[in-house]
């Protein structure tokens, strides 16, 4: 099962068939996109094996340049995309898709290809893969977090930021 009412928090447990929800996603968003996406990639929580997660797929998608997302967004938004607007340092050029009001399943985000958030997003996710230790401590914040915050999700978010910044600079540091 896939979506999440917005600003609420549910960690529930890995789910394989979003990684064939993600392939579908992104068949979407490349023809879409055509040549203007230069990366598609299943980012975040539900594109770890075995690992807890909000039902809620985080694509990211490297771009070129800043110049050509008012382009992408269009394309995006002719198939479905919510235009949330820029996410600032924290996460690029945000749509979502939602399965019905208010309720999201995807979290797009757009980023340029040479920016470090793009990095980052590729680098905490491969971590997250490849470190059972780092995979269940992360596992058990996110459920601690959504105990405490059910319907504050600027305050789980935040609450990870830690976790987050500690891990990347352990997986940016192996190289």
């Amino acid at each position: 099962m896939i979506g999440l009412k917005r600003h609420t928090v549910r960690i529930v447990d890995y789910d394989p068939a979003w990684a064939a929800r993600y392939r579908e996603e992104a068949r979407a968003i490349e023809e879409a996109m055509g040549a203007l996406a230069i990366d598609v990639q299943h980012v975040g929580s539900t594109a770890v094996p075995d690992l807890a997660a909000k039902p809620i797929l985080d694509i990211a998608v490297a771009v070129d340049a800043p110049r050509i997302i008012p382009e992408v967004v269009r394309r995006l938004v002719a198939i479905g995309y919510i235009d949330r607007g820029d996410a600032g340092r924290n996460g690029g050029y945000l749509l979502v898709r939602e399965s019905e009001p208010e309720v999201r399943v995807v979290h797009l985000h757009l980023v340029c290809r040479d920016d470090d958030q793009w990095r980052n997003y590729l680098a905490f996710r491969d971590l997250l893969r490849g470190d059972p230790e780092i995979r269940a401590g992360y596992a058990r914040l996110k459920r601690e977090l959504a105990a405490r915050f059910p319907n504050d999700r600027r305050s789980y978010t935040a609450g990870k930021e830690a976790f987050i910044r500690s891990a990347l600079i352990q997986a940016l540091s192996k190289g």
